[in-house]
């Protein structure tokens, strides 16, 4: 059988002479001569073949099954039943991963991610909700093989103020832009002597790393860029300079932060890159006159803001208020598996 379109993602000829072309461009003699170009050649050749292949061998995968279940389709044994089935369920977990990012069709969606993650009210209990919000994301990162890097750390009693991290891999602000907003967590604190049942709260910013053909007008007078003296993990060079950096944009009141290189010029790079991505997004929800909708950043920190909840007791539950999808294995969830959330979002969205 030969392999047509599926799942909106995977057109055998087309895609196929495309793969071809980008590959038989790396082959020139002079393909190095614009490193830029030739890195966004084998940017598009990779996507290409990410959206090609992996449904080439599924679909080829089906077939296979399928020529199975016919040719002996009359008979009755337990042992090919059983092989049959657990062949079908490769199948469907193959595809689940595939069916997931045939939804990823927006225009930053396969680039890298900025994450950032603040605590917000409930003191150190918030503090260390924001410390396991983070574990989870680095968690699900680490399963999923993309690359992460800690940009800015703050810490505190009982665990971070707010953490910036850059996740690099394909379609990396894809999966997770749904994870920006403010997230819940009720449970009995480990602070309380009383056992007391307590609420926190932590807000997530999910933004997309933009590239150079973005053009974001920045000028001296529209931002603060302060210096100081990085704390925490580097060594002893980062503790004697003042090489981390801040931003401040003054219209937006967005701020900025990274402290993670050794170079200030290496973090004031990171953090103008880090800023161009945030007023992207802030300025592409203005225009889209759903400022008030969806801008994080200017809602509180608190209950009524939440877009998830994630309750320890009396019960196990999390649940996404914008899908009303929920899990009770809450453990598998803070263990960085969030996959269904993922995929009932980006459906979610679809829909909208």
């Amino acid at each position: 059988m030969k392999p047509t379109k599926y799942g909106g993602v995977f057109e055998d000829s087309h895609t196929l002479d495309k793969i071809k072309k980008e590959e038989e461009e790396t082959l020139k003699p002079d393909f190095w001569n614009d490193k830029e170009k030739a890195e966004s050649t084998f940017s598009r050749l990779n996507a290409l073949k990410e959206s090609y292949y992996p449904w080439k061998d599924l679909i080829s995968e089906i077939d296979d099954v399928s020529e199975l279940i016919e040719m002996y389709s009359s008979e009755e044994d337990p042992d090919l039943e059983a092989e049959l089935k657990a062949q079908i369920d490769s199948v469907i977990e193959r595809f689940k991963p595939l069916k997931t990012k045939a939804l990823l069709d927006g225009e930053f969606d396969k680039n890298n991610l900025f994450l950032t993650i603040h605590a917000g009210a409930g003191g150190t209990e918030a503090s260390d909700w924001a410390s396991m919000l983070m574990r989870m994301y680095l968690r699900w990162c680490e399963r999923k093989g993309f690359k992460t890097e800690i940009l800015e750390l703050e810490e505190n009693e009982g665990g971070i103020k707010s953490v910036s991290i850059k996740v690099n891999g394909a379609y990396a602000f894809g999966y997770l832009k749904g994870e920006a907003g403010v997230h819940r967590l009720v449970r009995i604190s480990p602070f309380d002597s009383q056992s007391r049942r307590h609420t926190s709260f932590a807000s997530v910013y999910a933004t997309s790393e933009v590239d150079d053909s973005i053009k974001i007008d920045l000028k001296p007078e529209d931002y603060r860029l302060d210096t100081y003296r990085a704390g925490g993990a580097g060594g002893q060079h980062v503790n004697k300079t003042d090489s981390a950096v801040r931003i401040t944009h003054y219209e937006t009141g967005i701020v900025v932060q990274c402290q993670n290189e050794r170079s200030q010029l290496m973090n004031k790079e990171m953090a103008f890159k880090m800023l161009k991505s945030r007023l992207y997004e802030y300025y592409r929800k203005k225009q889209e006159e759903e400022r008030e909708k969806n801008a994080i950043q200017k809602k509180d920190i608190a209950w009524g803001s939440q877009i998830r909840s994630y309750i320890f007791q009396p019960y196990t539950l999390v649940k996404d208020h914008r899908t009303n999808y929920s899990t009770g294995n809450i453990i598998a969830v803070m263990d960085g598996e969030i996959d269904d959330f993922i995929e009932s979002y980006l459906h979610w969205q679809k829909e909208e």
